[in-house]
């Protein structure tokens, strides 16, 4: 009998009972809202661009990791995840046995349908695959006995990390302080003493900064044409100046050459009128 589907089409068929299948989507979304999903992103740029130099971090979120092997209904999906240590390649679903550790660092983001189970049956779980650092973070300021919580990991049960002076609480897996401005996310590098920012925001900077040295630049070679737009009207000034010396230094020689020429012919017909007199008197003595 011929076969119903041409070669060239892939036949859709069913795991059978030895084929254990882990799905990788829950169906559930991916945030509580647009804003949730706006500060989970920038959250999961945010930490892939502080660790994009290490080789060993893996950075996820909303991916599904399943936790026990042979078992596809344990599973959990944690809104963000860091786990040291491992092949940061793109990945469909974590699977802990296959990676070998679990993650160790992960945060959700909190919302009205969410809320009970961050603070119960997920916390639970994480604390059972010894996530190191567990956060919770209420956008809306809610839902959380405050917006953000951070809980460590001691002797297999998860307490509560106090905050700074500053609200910010400090990740030691991480390493990071994270901390609210205006009401949301921020993590700060306490090592670098500096904010941790995305590549996209990096980039921003970074083109500012450059256009701002662009217009100094500019306002700088502005300045310099103006000066030396003042330097060669002042030389052209002295120039003139010099000019306008030398001409009245010459009209004074002038003038001077004019005096003496005066005086040397008044001397000249004083000397000729001594003469005549002296003459006219030789004139008379003899008559």
């Amino acid at each position: 009998m011929d076969s119903t589907y041409p070669k060239d089409i892939s036949i859709p068929y069913v795991p059978t009972d030895g084929t254990i299948y882990y799905p990788e989507e829950d169906g559930l979304p991916v945030a509580a809202s647009d804003y949730h999903l706006r500060l989970l992103i920038w959250t999961l740029q945010a930490l892939e661009a502080h660790f994009a130099h290490k080789p060993d971090v893996y950075i996820s979120g909303d991916i599904l990791m399943y936790y026990r092997e042979g078992d596809p209904r344990k599973s959990i999906s944690p809104d963000v995840l860091v786990c040291f240590g491992i092949n940061p390649k793109l990945r469909k679903t974590y699977k802990v046995w296959e990676e070998g550790k679990a993650p160790d660092f992960v945060m959700e983001f909190s919302s009205d349908s969410t809320y009970k189970k961050d603070l119960g049956e997920k916390m639970d779980v994480y604390a059972s695959l010894e996530i190191q650092d567990y956060f919770l973070y209420d956008a809306e300021g809610l839902y959380l006995p405050t917006p953000l919580m951070g809980f460590t990991l001691e002797d297999g049960v998860y307490m509560p990390i106090p905050s700074d002076d500053d609200g910010s609480i400090r990740s030691s897996a991480l390493d990071l302080d994270f901390r609210l401005q205006d009401g949301e996310i921020r993590i700060y590098d306490p090592v670098a003493d500096e904010w941790i920012l995305t590549r996209a925001e990096q980039t921003e900077i970074a083109e500012a900064r450059a256009e701002q040295e662009t217009i100094a630049r500019e306002n700088a070679e502005a300045r310099a044409e103006q000066e030396t737009a003042r330097a060669d009207q002042a030389a052209a000034r002295a120039e003139q100046e010099t000019i306008t010396r030398e001409n009245a230094e010459a009209r004074a020689e002038q003038e001077t050459a004019r005096a003496d020429q005066a005086a040397a012919r008044v001397e000249t017909a004083e000397a000729e009128v001594a003469q005549l007199r002296e003459e006219i008197a030789r004139l008379k003595a003899r008559s």
